[in-house]
C-alpha cells in the first residue's frame, strides 16, 4: 500500500475525530514525520489546541487555517536584491551533496538573465569535481568562473573573484564554497577566513551569506544551519531538491528555532528550476500534497 500524503493523513485524521486529545497526538505526530521535528511539533500542537479552546475553533477549515496560519508565523522570507553598480557577493554555503554548485549555477542565471553582471567563484578547491562542476555551468551559461588550481587557498579566489567584480563596475559575485563538516573545526575556520575577506571587500550592504540545504534531509538540514549560522551567520537560506515526496518542515523549525529567512526553492536539475519563496503557497503547500 502507498503511503499517504501529509495532506492526505490530516484528511484522514479530521474524518475519523473531532479535536480531542487524540486527535492533537496524532496530529503531533503527522508533523513530526513531515520534518517539523518533535520539539516544535509538540509546542505548535499545543498552540493549536489552546487557541481551538480559547476561540472555540473546530472543524477540518477552522483548524486547518490555524494550523497554516502558524507555518506562517514560523517561516518568513527574503528579497535578495544585488545593488546596481555596486560589487555585491552572495557567499552559499552547505554540506557537500545538498545541490549548492548546482544552485550557485541557478542563481547565477537567474540574475545574469535580470541583466546583473555576474561571476562565479570557484573556492571549493578541495574537490577537483566542483571546480569542473562550476566551470562547466560556466561555460554553459556563457557565465565567467574564477578559479584557481586545485588545493589552493579558496579565500584567494574570492579575493580575485571580487577584484573582477569591480574591476568591470560591478555586480554580483556568487561563491561556491566546500561543505566538509566531517572535519568541521577546519572547514569553520576556513568559512570564517572567506568571510573576512568579503565581508572587507564587498560594497556596504552587500554581502550575504546563503546556506543551501536538502529538502529530503529532514532535521539534519536544521542541524547544518545551527553549524553554519554559528560560524559565520546565515542571512538566507536556499531549499534545494524541494518536490512533492520533501515537504519542507525543517524550514519550520529553522525559523523557529534560529530566524533565518528563505529566499528561494530549487525543484529540479534544470536551471530555471529555481522560484522565488512565498510564505504563504508554502504553507499552503505542505497543508494540502
Amino acid at each position: 500500500m502507498a503511503k499517504m500524503s501529509f495532506a492526505e493523513r490530516l484528511r484522514s485524521l479530521f474524518g475519523g475525530k473531532g479535536s480531542d486529545d487524540d486527535f492533537f497526538d496524532e496530529l503531533t505526530d503527522i508533523l513530526i514525520e513531515a520534518d517539523v521535528g518533535a520539539k516544535n511539533a509538540v509546542e505548535i500542537v499545543d498552540s493549536l489546541q489552546k487557541k481551538c479552546r480559547e476561540e472555540k475553533l473546530s472543524g477540518e477549515q477552522a483548524i486547518m487555517a490555524q494550523l497554516r496560519q502558524d507555518f506562517l508565523s514560523s517561516v518568513k522570507g527574503i528579497s535578495l536584491e544585488p545593488e546596481e553598480g555596486k560589487v555585491n557577493v552572495y557567499m552559499l554555503l552547505g554540506v557537500n551533496g545538498v545541490g549548492k554548485t548546482t544552485s550557485a549555477a541557478k542563481l547565477a542565471k537567474l540574475y545574469s538573465d535580470r541583466g546583473t553582471k555576474v561571476i562565479l567563484s570557484a573556492s571549493d578547491t578541495f574537490r577537483a569535481a566542483a571546480v569542473d562542476q562550476i566551470s562547466m555551468h560556466g561555460d554553459r551559461l556563457c557565465i565567467r568562473v574564477v578559479r584557481h588550481q586545485m588545493g589552493s587557498d579558496p579565500g584567494a579566489v574570492v579575493f580575485d573573484a571580487i577584484d573582477a567584480c569591480r574591476a568591470q563596475g560591478g555586480g554580483l559575485v556568487i561563491a561556491d564554497t566546500a561543505g566538509r563538516l566531517q572535519n568541521k573545526e577546519n572547514l569553520v575556520n576556513e568559512l570564517k577566513k572567506i568571510d573576512k575577506i568579503a565581508r572587507a571587500k564587498a560594497d556596504e550592504g552587500c554581502y550575504k551569506k546563503i546556506l543551501v540545504i536538502d529538502a529530503t534531509t529532514g532535521q539534519n538540514a536544521v542541524r547544518q544551519a545551527e553549524v553554519f549560522n554559528e560560524a559565520v551567520g546565515l542571512d538566507a537560506i536556499v531549499l534545494a531538491k524541494y518536490d512533492s515526496t520533501a515537504k519542507g518542515g525543517c524550514l519550520v523549525t529553522i525559523g523557529r528555532e534560529l530566524g533565518i529567512p528563505v529566499a528561494y526553492l530549487c525543484t529540479g536539475e534544470k536551471y530555471d528550476d529555481i522560484q522565488l519563496f512565498n510564505a504563504g503557497e508554502y504553507a499552503s503547500a505542505m497543508l494540502q500534497s
